[in-house]
């Protein structure tokens, strides 16, 4: 095991014998890393904090620590990081808290960049590149394959639906459409489908005409969302991604970016 000798780590904590903790490292008690996961140096990682494989973590990033919700009162909660993800310099993740579920979650293969912040009990999905100062308040739910652009915000109990494009600078205050490029400028608007995002990931030319019709009759028709669902339903090609689209919207609680 690569444990440099000046790092400090807790002999309770679990770590895998291929992966290495570089210079200054401080690892708590209730900390699991797992197999061929690199801290590089400098990396604080403590409270119940579950990381997969083959993840990378670069200098002065935060793992696991207090929320910094007032409410949280010390209640035992976890921070779980899958495998294959880029943790970039001076991240910022945070526990969960009771008001939570207990649990701040991040998937597989993702790229959070410098000095992005991930709020308690938020979940983060697969896939998925935040940019450089991205933040997550508390409870805000990612789906997979979304991209965020650079310093934009996210309020607290948003979802982001799956390959959702936001523009850099965003401030986000309600759901973000799966599938939509969005971008505030004054305002959040969204600006159609995400078609090179969805192009990149093979989904079909017809199922991109598809969200693109649905995108028109949702924000350029002058109809309001019953309406405007009332003739998706009766003018575009139900598939997989329009149905998903839909439910998400009946799922909305916060409504969402139009």
């Amino acid at each position: 095991m690569a444990i440099h000798p000046t790092a400090i780590v807790d002999p309770l904590a679990r770590i895998a014998e291929t992966s290495d903790i570089g210079p200054y490292c401080i690892i708590g008690s209730h900390v699991h890393i797992g197999a061929r996961t690199r801290l590089i140096a400098h990396v604080y990682v403590e409270g119940t904090t579950n990381i997969g494989e083959d993840n990378i973590f670069y200098p002065y990033s935060s793992i696991g620590v207090a929320s910094q919700d007032l409410k949280y009162q010390g209640e035992p909660a976890e921070t779980r990081i899958g495998s294959r993800n880029k943790i970039r310099e001076f991240v910022t993740i945070h526990r969960g808290t009771e008001g939570g579920g207990l649990i701040t979650e991040i998937g597989d293969d993702n790229l959070l960049m410098a000095y992005v912040h991930v709020a308690h009990d938020v979940r983060v999905g697969s896939h998925i590149i935040l940019g450089n100062g991205v933040t997550f308040a508390g409870h805000v739910v990612v789906e997979d394959w979304v991209v965020i652009e650079a310093f934009s915000g996210v309020h607290q109990f948003c979802r982001v639906g799956r390959h959702a494009f936001i523009g850099g600078y965003s401030v986000i205050t309600r759901d973000v459409l799966p599938f939509s490029l969005t971008v505030s400028a004054r305002e959040a608007q969204v600006y159609g489908e995400n078609k090179v995002g969805l192009e990149r990931r093979g989904v079909s030319k017809q199922a991109i005409e598809n969200l693109h019709k649905t995108f028109r009759l949702l924000t350029k028709s002058g109809l309001n969302t019953r309406q405007a669902i009332e003739r998706i339903s009766s003018e575009v090609e139900i598939g997989p991604e329009i149905e998903e689209l839909l439910a998400f919207i009946a799922a909305s609680e916060r409504g969402f970016v139009k």
